[in-house]
């Protein structure tokens, strides 16, 4: 008997061809639509209806059986809660990493396994082997699209289940296949932004939940330089929407650090001023995909945000965190990102960034 697949089928172009792949190697392939998030963007359209109506079309040109799971409850308690208690205390958290964690290769595989399948699939562009019945994730093929580090907190039950056809492919690899079989998401663009904000005004969706409260905005020195808006509404590094112009140098302006109980918002002027670099991090949470620790101190690379270059670091632990040393400053190194680990291809886990050691003793305040 064929193996049964269910497959999340988003309605858009990589999962499509998942599919695809899925039925050419055999196995019996059903797609699953998750709704995980019930609102209209700002022009009135509601996008899960138009991803699920994809969704429909692509799993009835391939013919495969297709239906529809409600996961908002879900997602409703374990990210978005989370995602603005985050918010609130002055970080700023990853969702999709929590998504993941929480609903994609939790929620989901556990009402895939009531259906009897054998594994469960995602157009993600990543990979899984298995070594000596252990199960490692490692990077997917396309370097532009990696997404090893939104998986970064996957542990061993979900990745023994799980496939990712895609993740030897490239996007434009993806896309061939795509109009070869004349998919209906063929041509559609890759959607961008956090799921459930889209392509919407990111601040006025958070002061929905979250009440803004504006306040002084000082730069390192102390100095009072203007007014922000609200902290929740910036982000470590953050260049654009601050709002300060030529004043000062005239050189670009940048998020330096907050501070929550006197509501000041710090910036640095100069893409290069050492306010905005660390020399370490300290993590919690730590979730190893192996789910066991590896023998500290050790060294490998890490990713602190999406798409960023691999950093050399060292990491040891500290009680029940982990500390990881940079070879050399980083910049704009954000608490409540997540902080992936890898030795070469593979991901070793991610802890979620906590604090961070200031590369200049005189900005400590900031970190």
């Amino acid at each position: 008997m064929a193996k049964r697949v269910i497959l999340g089928l988003s309605g858009g172009v990589d999962s499509s061809v998942a599919a695809v792949l899925l039925k050419e190697q055999g196995y019996e392939v059903i797609g699953l639509f998750m709704k995980n998030w019930d609102e209209t963007d700002e022009a009135g359209v509601c996008t899960a209806e138009e991803d699920a109506r994809d969704a429909i079309k692509v799993a009835s040109q391939l013919q495969i059986p297709f239906y529809t799971v409600n996961f908002e409850k879900e997602y409703w308690d374990r990210v978005f809660q989370y995602f603005l208690k985050e918010y609130k205390n002055g970080r700023t958290p990853n969702p999709d990493v929590m998504c993941n964690q929480e609903i994609k290769f939790s929620a989901f595989l556990e009402y895939a396994l009531q259906l009897d399948c054998d594994y469960i699939a995602m157009g993600h562009y990543a990979q899984v082997e298995e070594r000596s019945g252990r199960y490692y994730l490692l990077r997917g093929t396309d370097r532009n699209k990696d997404q090893s580090y939104f998986l970064s907190r996957i542990g061993q039950t979900a990745l023994a289940k799980s496939l990712f056809p895609i993740g030897h492919l490239t996007k434009k690899e993806v896309r061939e296949i795509a109009r070869k079989y004349e998919l209906e998401t063929a041509g559609k663009k890759d959607s961008t932004g956090v799921c459930f904000i889209g392509e919407r005004n990111f601040n006025r969706f958070l002061d929905q939940f979250l009440k803004p409260n504006p306040g002084e905005m000082k730069d390192v020195g102390g100095h009072i330089v203007g007014r922000h808006t609200g902290l929740i509404h910036y982000t470590l590094g953050q260049r654009k929407g601050i709002g300060l112009g030529g004043v000062g140098s005239g050189e670009p302006w940048f998020v330096a650090g907050k501070d929550l109980e006197q509501n000041v918002l710090y910036v640095a002027q100069g893409e290069n001023h050492p306010s905005l670099f660390s020399a370490s991090l300290i993590g919690t949470d730590m979730s190893w995909i192996l789910e066991e620790e590896p023998v500290f101190p050790f060294k490998c690379t890490a990713k602190f945000r999406y798409r960023q270059s691999d950093i050399p670091v060292t990491v040891n632990k500290e009680g029940d965190k982990i500390k990881i040393i940079y070879d050399k400053p980083v910049k704009a190194v954000t608490p409540g990102q997540a902080a992936a680990l890898y030795q070469g291809e593979v991901c070793l886990g991610s802890c979620l960034i906590e604090s961070t050691t200031a590369l200049d003793k005189t900005y400590d305040f900031l970190h």
